[in-house]
């Protein structure tokens, strides 16, 4: 797995990940020290975290004075939309296609049935 949309996947695959990213998506840039108030592990851990999420380029850390702000990286995010968005067209489709066999096959069980009662 080394393009960008497997590890970005695999990066997702962490739910402290998807929620690091799930956060930053709501709340804008943060710090990591605010991004891992929440968790009750250590701002190291964290950092480890986001480190995989920047290695997937769905996160940067910029500088501004003192701090380093995450910062979510939505393109990556927009390129993983798109590759969902391509199969899940096509699953559409192909359960069109499964309903229009279904009402087919139910419209000939009616048909039969009639032709039975008016027997």
């Amino acid at each position: 797995m080394t393009d960008q949309l497997s590890r970005a996947f695999q990066a997702l695959a962490d739910p402290t990940r998807r929620d690091l990213v799930a956060r930053l998506a709501a709340d804008g840039d943060a710090s990591v020290g605010d991004l891992a108030a929440p968790y009750d592990v250590t701002v190291q851990a964290v950092s480890k975290h986001l480190k995989v999420l920047e290695e997937a380029g769905l996160v940067s850390r910029s500088r501004d004075a003192q701090r380093r702000p995450v910062h979510l990286e939505a393109e990556v995010l927009d390129l993983m939309t798109k590759w969902i968005a391509r199969y899940r067209q096509q699953v559409e489709e192909r359960f069109s296609r499964l309903d229009a066999v279904l009402a087919a096959m139910d419209e000939s069980d009616d048909n039969d049935e009639a032709e039975g009662a008016a027997s």
